[in-house]
């Protein structure tokens, strides 16, 4: 039977402190695995991948998505048998050492925290848009404080809020695929059917267009990681790594890959609206839908405000593991009623400090924060992939019985993993506009890695 307690069998430090709940229950994780794939990037930020892709959009989201179904299913081999709040950071450690524990999770806390910043400047531009008399920055303090509290509360509370946030993330985008395939057939009352009037010129930019969509695609996944780090805080983490992992494939081909296609189908690649309004506005627009930019600025906000939700969460686990593995401050491993409150406080107070950055250096400070973590998850995913390439042979000797999660076809397909992120990588050097964030996200990392190594080192001497 694997090991199911919350940390790895390196945690040695002892914080005083009790240790996690697990008050989450299997629908709570079924729905944070459903609706984790669908952010604010899908609603949103694919409209500047179609603008420069076209129709071969579909091909750039299919091909990232299968990277994404590869990483996702070495990390739920590693999580069903290791569960641990520390997801691929605890992993790292035990399979390549604590510096690489220490870099892989405190890149990510970083990463999830400033993207507490960015998610509720985001949400406040939208209420700010129906209520222009209130400023943007009573909102954003709003959200942090709601979300702040419900994670200083039971854990059960940070999973009513993520399942309800995602069956509405989840009710909006099935609504949509079923009335754009209704349009596509021509049995939508009210619609003409373009048949395959918008998709008659695949490449519209060439092969550097469909490189810039492959780019923007990679990093609209961002989030699905939460579910195994959520897992070890159920009754039964190996069971709900387990679904979530095997309905993973579904899941991003038909939210991203299936409504993509029905986007690109609808509405010209070229049309400007799809870059200002979004592309899920330009096709319900398209549809006659009435009031479609307020539905759809509705569920982008509830897109926004779930992240929010599960990006403080996320970083106050991942800092909670930290810690207790002897890699941060002790107070941050602090637990009182099964939960790291003072690693929720932290990961908020960063959270907040990164829209003050935005009002007050918006033209260095902040730039320069966002550069820093542009790639940080293709960092996580290159430590996952060789961390299940180390501990696979290790998990054979240890459970000869068949794993809950097995990686397919190992280790080729994990070799062809790592092969794709290299492969994103080199498209990010060409591009000016990525240039920058791999060359800043390179210098953190090297960083944290240099102190990472710092401190193993001491504590091997000690």
């Amino acid at each position: 039977m694997p090991h199911t307690t919350v940390e790895t069998p390196t945690d040695t430090t002892d914080t005083g402190s009790a240790s996690l709940s697990h008050g989450l229950k299997q629908r709570h994780l079924s729905m944070i695995a459903l609706g984790g794939v669908i952010g604010a990037g899908l609603f949103v930020g694919s409209g500047a991948g179609i603008a420069a892709a076209g129709p071969s959009v579909v091909i750039a989201y299919a091909l990232s998505g299968l990277l994404v179904m590869l990483v996702m299913r070495m990390l739920g081999e590693m999580s069903a048998a290791y569960p641990s709040s520390g997801s691929f950071s605890s992993h790292a450690e035990r399979a390549i050492g604590p510096w690489a524990g220490f870099t892989a999770g405190w890149a990510f806390w970083v990463l999830l925290c400033t993207a507490v910043g960015l998610e509720g400047i985001g949400a406040a531009q939208i209420v700010h848009g129906w209520l222009p008399g209130t400023p943007e920055w009573a909102w954003v303090a709003l959200f942090m404080v709601v979300f702040c509290g419900t994670n200083l509360a039971a854990v059960k509370n940070f999973g009513e809020f993520e399942f309800w946030f995602a069956a509405l993330k989840v009710g909006a985008i099935t609504l949509f695929l079923v009335l754009g395939v209704l349009a596509l057939a021509g049995v939508l009352p009210g619609t003409d059917s373009p048949g395959g009037s918008n998709l008659t010129e695949l490449l519209p930019n060439g092969g550097e267009g469909l490189v810039i969509g492959l780019l923007a695609s990679v990093f609209a996944y961002g989030g699905l990681e939460t579910v195994t780090i959520a897992a070890a805080e159920s009754q039964d983490p190996v069971r709900g790594v387990a679904r979530a992992v095997r309905t993973a494939m579904w899941r991003i081909a038909v939210f991203y890959v299936g409504s993509m296609a029905v986007v690109v189908a609808l509405v010209p690649w070229d049309s400007p609206q799809v870059v200002e309004d979004g592309p899920y506005v330009a096709a319900l627009d398209r549809l006659g839908i009435p009031g479609a930019g307020q539905l759809m600025n509705v569920v982008v906000l509830v897109a926004l405000l779930s992240a929010m939700n599960a990006n403080i969460y996320g970083a106050s686990r991942i800092g909670y593991s930290l810690v207790r593995r002897g890699q941060g401050p002790t107070w941050l491993g602090r637990v009182s009623g099964g939960v790291p409150r003072a690693a929720v406080l932290a990961s908020s107070v960063f959270g907040f400090l990164c829209v003050l950055l935005s009002y007050w250096r918006p033209d260095d400070v902040f730039p320069w924060l966002l550069n820093m973590i542009g790639a940080v998850i293709l960092v996580v995913w290159i430590f996952i992939a060789v961390s299940q390439l180390r501990l696979r042979r290790r998990l054979e000797r240890e459970t000869p019985e068949r794993p809950a999660v097995r990686m397919w076809a190992f280790p080729w397909l994990t070799w062809a993993a790592l092969a794709g992120m290299a492969t994103v990588f080199v498209l990010m050097a060409r591009e000016p506009d990525t240039r920058v964030q791999l060359y800043s996200t390179g210098a953190m990392t090297l960083a944290l890695a240099a102190v990472g190594y710092a401190w193993q080192r001491t504590r091997e001497r000690r």
